[in-house]
C-alpha cells in the first residue's frame, strides 16, 4: 500500500502540478526534493512508497538519481515523468531499472494509473 510519494524535480511548478494531480482522498503523504542528490538524500530519509522522477536536473540528473536510489534499495519504485520521450532515453530509465515512464505535463488519469500501477505491483509482492 502506498502511504508515501516522493517527487524529485527541479521545476517547483512541475512540483506543484504534480501534486495537483494526486488524488487528494488517498491519504498521501507528499514529499518533493529539488534535484537528484536531494531526491536520493530525501530518499534515504523518508523511505517513500514510490517516487516520481524527472530526468533533466541540476546536481544529479534523473538517471544518476535513479541508480542511486536502487543501490540503496533494489526494491524501490521509481516512476519517470519526464518531457524527454526519446526512445534512448525512455529505454535507458527502464535499463537502469525505472518501474515505468509517464509523460510530462502529468494529468490526473497518468499518475492515477501509474499509482493504480504501483499499487497492484506491491500487493503482488505482498
Amino acid at each position: 500500500m502506498i502511504k508515501k510519494i516522493l517527487i524529485v524535480d527541479d521545476s517547483p511548478v512541475s512540483i506543484r502540478i504534480m501534486k495537483s494531480c494526486i488524488p487528494k482522498d488517498q491519504g498521501y503523504e507528499l514529499f518533493d526534493a529539488a534535484d537528484g542528490q536531494q531526491g536520493v538524500d530525501k530518499f534515504l530519509e523518508i523511505r517513500p512508497d514510490m517516487t516520481f522522477m524527472d530526468l533533466t536536473m541540476p546536481v544529479m540528473n534523473g538517471f544518476e538519481a535513479l541508480e542511486s536510489i536502487l543501490k540503496i534499495d533494489q526494491k524501490a519504485i521509481v516512476v519517470i515523468a519526464t518531457a524527454d520521450v526519446q526512445i534512448k532515453a525512455i529505454a535507458r530509465a527502464h535499463d537502469l531499472g525505472a518501474f515505468s515512464v509517464i509523460k510530462k505535463p502529468p494529468t490526473k488519469d497518468n499518475i492515477a494509473a501509474a499509482i493504480a500501477e504501483v499499487e497492484k505491483a506491491l500487493a503482488q509482492r505482498g
